[in-house]
Parts: C-alpha cells; sequence; structure tokens
C-alpha cells in the first residue's frame, strides 16, 4: 500500500473489520475441506452429496455441517494477513469473521484463532438465506448500524466479494485474482492488497508428485529379463510407463485430497501442495480427473489387457486410500503387492510371460521397503507408547515387531534370487549364469545398509525408493547389478 494510501485510509480504521473465511482467511474453502472429509467417510456419500444440491446452497451446507466439519486447527491459513489482524486486534479494533459458510463452522474458527468479537455465517435453520453477495453485504451493514456504526470495513478475495466491498468504506483484498483487484480498485482506489501468490508450474508438478514417475521403471523388467529388443515392444512399454505415471499421478491427487488433516499434522506431508493449500481442491479434482482419462485411453492404446491391469491398479489405489492405508499389516502388504503388479503390467504390456520368481522376489523386497517406510514414520513420532501414526494402524511400540519382519522380508528375497541362480530358468537365459551368484550380497548389502538408516533415523519418514534415487550407494549398486547381469548375458 503506498504512503498515500495509508494516511487517507487512517480516518475509517477505527469502523469494524468485516473479515471474509473462505479464501481470505484460509486459502482454502471450508465447504470443499468438508465434502473430501464427508467423501472419505464412506465414498457412497457421494450420492448424498447430490441429493442436498437440490436442496439448494443453504440448505446443502446445513446438511453437509451436520454431517462433518473441518478441524479449524487443521486448516491453512494466510499467515501474513493473521499477523495483520493480530495487530489490528490488538490495537482495540473491532474483528467479525463473516462467512458464507455454514455458522457452525464460522464460529468454531474464530473460537480457535481467538480473534474475532462476533460471526457472521449461513445459517438454514433461522432463514434460509446463503450468505454471500448482496446478502452478506446487507447483513453485514444490519450487524454494523446495531452495533452503533455507521460504516465498516471488509476484507475479501473473490469476484462475489465485489458486491460487499460495493457498501463498505474501507477495503482490503487478499489473494485475489488480478481482475478481481482492478474491479475492487475502481470501487476503493486505496484497497488494501495481500498479493496473491500465482500457481506455479513446480506446485503443479510437486502436488502430482512427479518423481514418483521413477517407481513405474518397474514395468520395463520383465522385457529386460526377457532379453527381448523387439523396438514395437519397447514402445508399447514407454507408452504403458507415461499411462501408469498418469494413473499414479491422478491417484496422489485424489489420496491428498482424502488425507488432507492427516497430512497437515505430519511434519513434513503439511508442506504438501494440497495440505498448504497452494493449489485449490477443484484444480486437483479436474486436473486428478483429467490425467485418469488420458491415463486409460493410453492404456487401451497398448492393450485391453494392460487397461485392465491399470483398473486394477486404480482400483486398489483408491481401497488403500480410503480404508487399506489404516489397516496394519494390511497396508504393506497392498503396497508390496501394487508394486509387484506394475511389474505385472509391464509383463503384459510388453507381452511375454511373467517369471514366478520375478514375482516372488519383487513381493518379498516391495514388502521389506513398505516396511522400511512404516518404520521411518514411527520413528519421526515422539516416544508415546500408545499414540497411532497420523492416518495409520501402528504405534511406537510396533517398530521392534516391524523391524524383525521387514528385515525377514528382504533377506528372504535374496533367498529367493539364490534358488533363481541354481534354477533351470537362468541356465536357459545367461551364457553365464554363475556370474549372478555376485548379485545375492550386494543386493544384501543394500537392503542391510537401509534398514540400518531407518534405524538411525537417517530416512526422516521418507519414502526409501525417492531416498535411493538421492543416495550415491543406491545408484552404485543399481550399476552394479546391472554390470554383473549383463556380464552373465554375454558370457564374459
Amino acid at each position: 500500500m503506498t504512503p498515500a494510501a495509508t494516511t487517507a485510509a487512517r480516518p475509517a480504521e477505527t469502523c469494524p473489520l468485516y473479515v471474509d473465511l473462505d479464501g481470505t482467511l484460509t486459502p482454502s474453502d471450508t465447504l470443499y475441506e468438508s465434502v473430501m472429509l464427508f467423501i472419505r467417510r464412506n465414498p457412497l456419500n457421494l450420492l448424498r452429496l447430490f441429493a442436498w444440491l437440490l436442496l439448494g446452497k443453504a440448505g446443502f451446507k446445513l446438511k453437509l455441517a451436520n454431517a462433518v466439519r473441518p478441524d479449524p486447527a487443521r486448516l491453512p491459513y494466510h499467515e501474513r494477513f493473521v499477523q495483520y489482524l493480530r495487530e489490528e486486534h490488538a490495537r482495540g479494533r473491532s474483528l467479525v469473521l463473516a462467512s458464507a459458510a455454514d455458522a457452525r463452522i464460522v464460529r468454531e474458527v474464530a473460537a480457535h484463532l481467538k480473534l474475532f468479537d462476533d460471526t457472521l455465517g449461513t445459517n438454514a435453520r433461522a432463514d434460509g438465506v446463503n450468505l454471500s453477495r448482496g446478502n452478506k453485504r446487507d447483513a453485514i451493514a444490519a450487524h454494523a448500524q446495531a452495533r452503533g456504526h455507521s460504516s465498516w470495513a471488509y476484507a475479501g478475495n473473490s469476484s462475489d466479494d465485489i458486491a460487499v466491498w460495493q457498501g463498505s468504506t474501507q477495503a482490503v483484498a487478499v489473494n485475489a485474482p488480478a481482475s478481481v483487484v482492478s474491479a475492487l480498485q475502481k470501487v476503493h482506489p486505496q484497497a488494501r492488497v495481500f498479493e496473491r501468490e500465482p500457481l506455479r508450474l513446480k506446485t503443479v508438478l510437486r502436488a502430482i508428485r512427479l518423481k514418483q514417475w521413477s517407481k513405474n521403471a518397474l514395468l520395463f523388467i520383465p522385457l529386460l529379463a526377457s532379453h527381448r529388443l523387439d523396438p514395437h515392444l519397447w514402445g508399447l512399454v514407454v507408452l504403458a510407463f507415461v499411462a501408469f505415471g498418469l494413473c499414479a499421478s491422478a491417484t496422489y491427487l485424489f489420496n491428498d485430497l482424502l488425507d488432507l488433516p492427516n497430512d497437515r499434522a505430519h511434519r513434513l506431508k503439511r508442506h504438501r501442495p494440497l495440505a498448504a493449500a497452494t493449489i485449490s481442491i477443484p484444480l486437483a479434482v479436474v486436473l486428478g480427473s483429467a490425467m485418469l482419462v488420458l491415463a486409460f485411453a493410453l492404456a487401451w492404446a497398448v492393450s485391453p489387457g494392460f487397461a485392465a491391469m491399470l483398473l486394477v491398479y486404480t482400483v486398489t489405489t483408491l481401497a488403500y486410500s480410503l480404508v487399506l492405508k489404516r489397516l496394519a499389516l494390511i497396508d504393506v502388504l497392498v503396497l508390496s503387492g501394487l508394486y509387484t503388479l506394475r511389474i505385472g503390467a509391464g509383463a503384459v504390456a510388453a507381452q511375454v510371460a511373467l517369471s514366478n520368481w520375478l514375482a516372488a522376489i519383487s513381493i518379498f523386497l516391495f514388502l521389506s521397503l513398505a516396511l522400511v517406510k512404516r518404520c521411518a514414520e514411527l520413528e519421526e513420532l515422539d516416544d508415546d507408547r500408545t499414540t497411532l501414526a497420523p492416518g495409520r494402524g501402528y504405534q511406537p511400540r510396533d517398530l521392534s515387531s516391524l523391524r524383525a519382519m521387514g528385515m525377514a522380508s528382504g533377506f528372504l528375497a535374496v533367498m529367493v534370487l539364490a534358488l533363481y541362480i541354481d534354477s533351470q530358468n537362468s541356465e536357459m537365459l545367461y551364457a553365464n549364469p554363475e556370474w549372478l551368484w555376485a548379485a545375492a550380497p550386494v543386493l544384501l548389502l543394500w537392503i542391510m545398509r537401509i534398514w540400518l538408516k531407518t534405524g538411525r533415523r537417517e530416512l526422516h519418514g521418507e519414502d526409501p525408493l525417492q531416498f535411493a534415487l538421492r543416495d550415491p550407494f543406491s545408484w552404485m549398486t543399481l550399476l552394479a547389478m546391472g554390470g554383473i547381469g549383463l556380464t552373465a548375458t554375454i558370457g564374459l
């Protein structure tokens, strides 16, 4: 705000400031947050939401708020704007939280922040009026007049708030689009503006977890293991890789939408774009849906069988996000199964038979890594012997059992590899299969090392595969395994 604007605004600063909630006080929207909580409780609740839309906006909000309301302590807030409100509150200015959200949600947020003298919200039981646009302006004017104020100020963020600003003496815009700020400045040339953070490509890529596409490299393993060099088959697997990546990104978005409260309670996950509300819930839904449609279009182009595998992966992943991730032991079995499913899908795309040996090694290895992730998460918790990890079914006292299971699974993967080396299958595929024995201690060393780092709390709750991508030792292990395989193949 310019010095001239500051001087001109001062006479009005004694008037009460009415503050919008959704998009202004919080960059998120409590209505969308409530919808996600309601669907997370039971996916069939989506049908009830469509039925409630027939009741109108106020009726819809009433029904939804009766069923579920977001925890104010786990909502993101515009910190710079909240600091401004704290300063105004300390100076004795009257602050009122005025929102089109259900009145109970508004009261709960106000009680949490302890900054507001009163609240205004949609109360379908009382009048059935949705408190937005002109309805909000009239309600604020009546509220201010009832308390002896002839003028009032308003802080908002969207085009719906322009009608409210038209009745105000002073205006504050928070996180508003450029078009809204331009329209506001025609009414209030000296409006105070808390600038909108632009949506960056980097933020979108973080939201869709582009780095997680590396896991889909597992689709190439069956083709590599079969020693097939047909360019057409490699082209199909590349297409399958893109389809799986798009599908995985979509399911990550939907998982983050359903897990917002738990992510915000997590030391690291609270910085994710959806948890921090740097990307909106509607945008995430649209983006995820578009990627899912494109993923299945590409999958069908690969083959109907591969599309069926991708459908199984999608359904299982969504079930994991909704229910299975909170079931102790079931969750890690599902995770290891999803990794193995990628390998199976790669075999279908490449039109090769999936080796039982490869499937067995995959199940045990990825079960070990899934347990690494759970142990790393539990290591991050305080030493509370009864508190469950957020969104999980484990307690810190489960650590010793999970470590034993995880290390045993890793060692079993190496044992299966050893049995494979001594089988007829390896003799058929490799010129000198005895070279493969060198792979067993290399893999065993990598597994022991990652479990050692987990016990030392050096993974910091991170996905072990993402840790491996940044770990030079893991890259050397991969190169060593590749070199051993190549040597065994060409028969040096």
